[in-house]
This record gives C-alpha cells, structure tokens and sequence, in this order.
C-alpha cells in the first residue's frame, strides 16, 4: 500500500498520475518531449537509457515499464535490453550507446558535472552536443520519476503482463494519453 492514499488501485507512477492529474500533465509532458519527440538518438535507446538509470536506482516499477517501452522499439528486443541491464560493458550495443549510458550512470550516481573523461569518450564515439544534453536531461528526469515512484512506495503490478500491455500504449499513442485514468 502507497505512503499516501490513492483513487486507484493502479501500480507505481500510473497509480500517482491518475490521483493527480494536475501534476501528471507536466510530467507526461516531460516524459514524451524526452523520450518521444523527435531527437537524435533513437526513441528506443532513449527508453534504454531510462531503463538502465531506473535498474540503478533499484525502482522495479520504472524498470520493468521501461525496460518494456525500449524492448518494443529495439529491434533486438528484450534480450538486448537484458544484456545491457546486466553490464553495458559487455552488451552488444555500439560505443556511442555505450558511452552514453556511462554518461547516464554517472547523472545516476551524484549530482555534479559529469566526468571530462566519460564526455570525451562518448564525443570519440560520435556523440553529437544534442545527444549528450538528452542523455543528461533523461538520467535526471529519470533520477525524479524513480524517486517519485519508490518515496511513496507505489505498488508494483500484479502481473509482468501490465509491462507489456503498457509497452502497446507508450508506443501507439504516447504518454500523457496512455494512462488508464478516470476522464
């Protein structure tokens, strides 16, 4: 049960969005500029990076949704998002993919300014100005969502079924418009 009392018995941030509706518009807001407006990096590494900030903070909820949202959108699938999951390092992405997950590993870790070293690797892998800002910009807007979701420790759901059920919404008509809310 949620640290606060809720209108719904819906998991993790969807639960906290359909009782506040007037705070998830900014946040869908937020969520679909980063994650599926046009941008240089791919819509489904950018729901990768998401994910492996999310599988960092330990919040099961926003991993395991958007763990579903990048595997839809990969062509690799699940067992890609697995592989990185597990060690980016050794997952058979590109440097530029892998280089900036070490960017969003560090935003992870403290607030402060990113290495010169991880900066200039992910630049050596062809990092554009445009793909380091995202990067940045999804970790800690992803560092906000984990801590909304787990601080008020939100139910997971009951099934892994509602992942991939959520993964068919995110990607047909976006967030913000994907909630199983009350109108």
């Amino acid at each position: 049960m949620a640290h606060i009392q809720l209108n719904n018995d819906l998991p993790g941030i969807t639960g906290l969005m359909a009782n506040r509706p007037d705070t998830a518009a900014p946040l869908n807001h937020l969520a679909e500029t980063l994650l599926r407006a046009p941008a240089s990096l791919p819509q489904g590494e950018r729901e990768l990076i998401a994910a492996y900030v999310s599988h960092l903070n330990r919040t099961p909820f926003c991993a395991g949704s958007h763990s579903a949202f990048a595997a839809a959108q990969l062509v690799e699938g699940q067992a890609l998002v697995d592989a990185v999951l597990a060690d980016p390092a050794t997952a058979p992405i590109g440097a530029k993919l892998r280089a900036l997950l070490a960017v969003a590993a560090e935003v992870q870790a403290a607030a402060r300014a990113v290495s010169a070293e991880a900066v200039a690797e992910a630049r050596q892998a062809g990092a554009s100005d445009a793909d380091l800002h995202d990067t940045v910009l999804i970790a800690a807007s992803f560092c906000m969502f984990n801590r909304y979701v787990s601080c008020l420790d939100t139910a997971l759901p009951a099934s892994d079924d509602y992942y991939l059920e959520s993964a068919h919404r995110i990607t047909t008509v976006g967030y913000g418009r994907s909630v199983n809310a009350p109108a």
